[in-house]
């Protein structure tokens, strides 16, 4: 996360929404080799206390999980884009880079396997919404025995998330005529990820 704090004011409520709303992270946990990162559709409580995955059985993460909980943090990027010093139409600026980005930790482990079907449900129905007027897919439309087999390559997880961190980071630095005007260069030309989402919540208070 940013260290400056005014990146960094957003209620926890505006983050967990974020998080929910994407459903989709960078899963990373530390080993004494090297970080090892999946990267993981999920479902988030409503409350932010709880996130359900689901992992590849074959993946180094499930390993590390056989003996018990591990200590995790799963990324949830946003838009993003760089920002020119020449946007804000002041003097003495210096380019910079302005994303919105929802860190949540916690320990994850092994779920039941037993839950792993209404947890394919679950997702799937939650994306497959986003998608309306088009008819929902859902898993009985799978051919017999086929979503049987290609369960058993998967395995249920969880993550008991105990802090959320968030950077939305919208140049609140600066005056709000110099990010206003920087907001209608990154509409027109910004370079990154859905740059035009990023303008438009960089016209907004992230504080709300």
């Amino acid at each position: 996360m940013h260290p400056n704090p005014i990146f960094r004011k957003t209620p926890e409520g505006r983050n967990i929404a974020f998080a929910r709303e994407i459903g989709f992270g960078m899963l990373a946990i530390s080993t004494p080799d090297a970080p090892l990162i999946s990267h993981i559709p999920f479902l988030l409580s409503e409350d932010g206390k709880l996130v359900e995955f689901h992992l590849v059985r074959s993946n180094p993460i499930v390993r590390a999980m056989k003996d018990g909980p591990v200590t995790a943090r799963i990324a949830v990027q946003g838009p993003h884009s760089y920002i020119s010093p020449d946007w804000y139409g002041i003097d003495d600026q210096v380019p910079t880079w302005n994303y919105v980005a929802v860190h949540l930790s916690g320990d994850i482990a092994l779920a039941p396997e037993d839950g792993l079907l209404d947890l394919l449900d679950r997702q799937s129905e939650g994306f497959e919404a986003r998608l309306a007027p088009k008819q929902p897919w859902v898993t009985d439309k799978m051919s017999e025995g086929v979503m049987e087999r290609m369960m058993r390559q998967i395995v249920p997880c969880k993550m008991a998330v105990t802090q959320i961190d968030g950077t939305w980071k919208f140049s609140q630095n600066k005056v709000d005529t110099a990010r206003h005007l920087a907001a209608d260069h990154v509409d027109g030309y910004g370079i990154g990820s859905e740059v035009r989402l990023l303008a438009a919540m960089m016209r907004t208070d992230p504080e709300t």
